[in-house]
């Protein structure tokens, strides 16, 4: 039998509703159909689904973003074209499986032994032969060996001129056909079960009971009847979040345009949550101690989950989504990175917000800190080399070498990598009057990014605009007492011209002495200028009339502006000698005012004065007049839950069986046929049979034989010429 690929044909209606029966019930609506779902598919794997607005603005533009949100590309698996796609799809494969249902089951008791002997010889394979038996006999020896072999047999007696023959009809392989019902039938199963377990039972609601997203702030308690589904909903898929030590039982379903709150017939009170890191710092697990608080029984029920071991209640599965903050408490300090600001220390909770005042009088600016993150391992990869390179040195490729980077243990990479954790951080927002804000990232600890014994450890402060943009951090040297107080005492000096002065006059005389104190006092002159230009108090201006910036991109306008380029580079390095030479006398000075010991004359303080001028040349482009340095916090976890009642999975379960079965019976299992025709054998036909008797010629009979296959493969030759040998040669 072949599985037609038109429609049904109906006799009734009009001429349109016949050609859109036949369109629907076909094989070829039905396969441009799934085509769809799967380009919406791909759509939906590699863009990802219900972020914000505002991520798809930054990563594609307003205008394709605009056009995601028109087609609900963002949101490709429930939005209304998908589910009427998939719909349709249900029907139209129900059609085709209607339709040629009852044929296939037709055809798997049909043996075909009425085909004609003539046709027999129009096969690809068949052949003749002689046999001494009568063809009654014949007959029944090779039904008996095709039955013995699996195959379904029906002997036919028919009446021929020469006397009875017999048609042998066999088959094997019926569940070839089985397996387009199975494989169809898995289609429509998984199309019910996305329907059940997707939007549509929820978009109904919506539709019929009056429901609507929500889309304002405030507590979960405040929001209205109308964005709320009852705790009878027979399907949903939301998300929980539970702070250790809290419980709720409102989930909340993400919808295009704002959130619906799913009520729960329990309510989950988280005991602790757990995680474990890799050494990479991944998470390597995560799991929650609950209690399961039954509304209606009042029971509570000790529970644990982990990924891929959810608990289940009532029929609503709490798998471990993720984990967050639960509001954990954070100590910041306020590091001044403007004149006019002054330290400070604040006390927040993670996801508040504090207000800021910088200045004061009416001109004062008004900012809004919101504290965003607080992680308490940060596992950096602190490897030298490798990346770091910039082409390849043709004297130092080793084949060999590189080969065996590749090649041995599973954990041979070819990049080393020396992992370390550096520490608890936080990250904030500064917000503007005009709500414009800025991302920061601050580290508790400072870090050693060096092995470098010279070098010293640093304290990260992270900056960037956009989200989409990777930090840029100031790195602050800490000084011998272990704290970042020397570089904040050298910037207040910097802006104080007096402070400056000084130093610049501390400088020249240690420099130059007292008996020349012509060269002492241009010395002080090249020092007091470099020292303004470098804290940004020079009156000079670049060509142009622009004022010149500060710190060592003020040096360098500086020296394009006012030397010759023939002398820049030697100009240049006494320029910055001399500024080196200020700063360390700057910082001594505010070291000694402080009552703390001067810095050492070694190689460490070199070190420490090197990275030091970097940080204050780099600290005026901080966009901010404060960074804030986390020096406590109280860590308080909170674990998200998807909570869902999901009465399609087990159809989507069975349908995928049905479909492995399907495919395998399929492309595994061959339909084969076989006839074989037995004619009696007159001495008229041909001569005796070799080693018989003119009587037992007479009794024999002629055979012919063909078998049909639904693919032509070198197995179906192997087989036919095995069942030529098995049933055509004269028993023993």
């Amino acid at each position: 039998m072949t599985v037609s690929t038109q429609g049904m044909k109906v006799n009734w209606g009009s001429r349109s509703l016949r050609a859109s029966v036949e369109l629907l019930s076909s094989m070829r609506f039905s396969i441009s159909l799934l085509t769809v779902i799967c380009i919406a598919s791909i759509i939906g794997t590699v863009l990802k689904q219900a972020e914000p607005l505002v991520n798809y603005v930054n990563q594609f533009g307003p205008f394709w973003a605009q056009v995601f949100s028109l087609l609900s590309l963002n949101t490709v698996y429930s939005a209304w074209w998908f589910l009427l796609i998939l719909a349709f799809l249900v029907v139209s494969t129900s059609l085709c499986i209607a339709r040629n249902a009852p044929k296939i089951f037709a055809d798997l008791n049909q043996l075909k032994e009425n085909v004609r002997e003539q046709s027999l010889k129009a096969f690809g394979h068949r052949a003749e032969a002689a046999l001494p038996e009568s063809p009654e006999i014949a007959a029944r020896r090779i039904g008996q060996t095709l039955v013995q072999s699996g195959w379904k047999v029906k002997l036919q007696q028919r009446q021929t001129p020469g006397g009875n023959g017999w048609m042998v009809a066999a088959k094997k392989g019926a569940a070839n056909k089985l397996g387009y019902i199975a494989a169809h039938s898995a289609i429509v199963l998984v199309c019910i079960g996305g329907l059940l377990d997707g939007d549509m039972i929820v978009r109904a609601q919506m539709w019929l009971h009056g429901k609507s997203t929500y889309t304002g702030g405030g507590l979960i308690a405040d929001v209205p009847a109308q964005h709320r589904l009852s705790d009878s909903n027979p399907t949903f898929r939301a998300n929980l979040l539970v702070a250790e030590g809290t419980q709720s039982g409102t989930a909340i379903l993400n919808q295009p345009g704002g959130v619906l709150l799913q009520e729960l017939p329990f309510s989950i009170e988280l005991k602790k949550f757990i995680v474990e890191y890799y050494s990479t710092g991944m998470p390597k697990l995560f799991a929650s101690d609950i209690i399961i608080h039954d509304k209606e029984t009042g029971e509570q029920i000790p529970a644990r989950v982990e990924v891929n071991h959810p608990a289940n209640h009532r029929g609503i599965e709490i798998y471990q989504s993720s984990f967050d903050d639960g509001g954990s408490s954070v100590t910041l300090k306020a590091i001044p990175m403007a004149a006019a600001s002054k330290p400070f220390e604040i006390q927040g909770t993670i996801g508040g917000t504090s207000q800021l005042t910088n200045g004061q009088g009416e001109g004062a600016e008004k900012l809004t800190l919101e504290y965003t993150a607080l992680r308490v391992i940060n596992v950096e990869n602190f490897a030298t080399g490798g990346s770091m390179d910039s082409g390849a040195d043709v004297r130092k490729v080793d084949l060999h070498q590189a080969i065996d980077t590749r090649l041995g243990a599973a954990n041979k990479t070819v990049t080393q990598k020396e992992l370390r954790n550096v520490g608890p951080s936080v990250s904030y927002k500064l917000r503007d009057s005009a709500g414009q804000a800025r991302e920061f990232h601050n580290y508790m600890l400072p870090v050693k990014t060096d092995q470098n014994e010279n070098t010293p450890a640093v304290y990260l402060l992270g900056v960037r605009e956009t989200p989409s943009a990777p930090f840029q951090y100031l790195r602050i040297p800490v000084d011998p007492e272990g704290s970042m107080e020397t570089f904040l005492r050298l910037r207040a000096a910097l802006a104080n011209p007096a402070q400056r002065e000084l130093a610049v006059r501390r400088y020249a005389s240690l420099a130059i002495g007292r008996d020349r104190p012509e060269l002492a006092q241009q010395l002080a002159a090249s020092a007091s200028r470099a020292l303004a230009l470098f804290a940004g108090s020079a009156a000079d201006a670049t060509p142009g009339g622009v004022k010149s910036t500060a710190g060592l991109q003020a040096i360098s306008d500086f020296m394009e502006a006012n030397v010759p380029e023939a002398e820049r580079s030697r100009a240049g390095e006494v320029l910055v000698r001399i500024l080196n030479g200020v700063l360390f006398e700057l910082a001594q000075m505010t070291r000694e005012q402080a009552g703390l010991k001067p810095l050492g004359q070694d190689d460490k303080t070199l070190g420490f004065m090197s990275q030091m001028v970097l940080s204050l040349s780099d600290a005026h482009f901080y966009p901010a007049p404060m960074a804030f340095e986390l020096k406590d916090f109280t860590q308080v976890q909170a674990s998200v839950f998807q909570v869902a009642r999901a009465p399609g999975k087990t159809i989507v379960y069975l349908g995928c069986a049905f479909l492995i079965l399907g495919v395998f019976a399929m492309l595994y299992v061959r339909e084969r046929r076989v006839w074989v025709w037995l004619a009696p054998r007159s001495l008229a036909q041909g001569a005796p049979v070799e080693g018989a008797s003119v009587t037992e010629s007479a009794g024999s009979s002629q055979a012919t034989m063909a078998l049909s296959t639904n693919r032509k493969t070198m197995d179906g030759d192997k087989e036919f010429e095995m069942l030529k040998t098995k049933l055509l040669q004269a028993p023993l």
